[in-house]
């Protein structure tokens, strides 16, 4: 096996929520001050996810102060410590695989 097939192996292991699009999740981020590091947390609406294995990705977006903001995450990244799903869109389905419509609403 090449360096970067273990790389990504070693990558799959950390454990992740099954969550879909729709659903408000608290993703705790590590965060780097100067010499120190400390837990973030971003809470907000899950608008999409994209890709499979390594290379996963997740956008969440949440207002704050009558701002929207939206981040993109790596599922697997390092910067990622976890992720909690709050409530789940199980009882309303959400029809849309990409929520996009939410970045403009006010």
């Amino acid at each position: 096996m090449n360096a970067i097939a273990v790389m990504e192996k070693e990558m799959m292991k950390k454990k992740v929520p099954d969550f879909r699009t729709g659903d408000m999740l608290k993703v705790h981020i590590r965060v780097k001050e100067g010499d120190k590091t400390r837990i973030q947390i971003f809470e907000g609406r899950c608008i999409g996810r994209r890709g499979k294995g390594a290379g996963a990705s997740f956008s969440v977006i949440k207002e704050t102060h009558g701002n929207i903001v939206e981040k993109t995450f790596a599922l697997y990244s390092p910067v990622v410590e976890k992720i909690v799903i709050g409530r789940t869109s199980k009882k309303k389905k959400v029809r849309r695989s990409k929520l996009y419509h939410l970045r403009s609403k006010k």
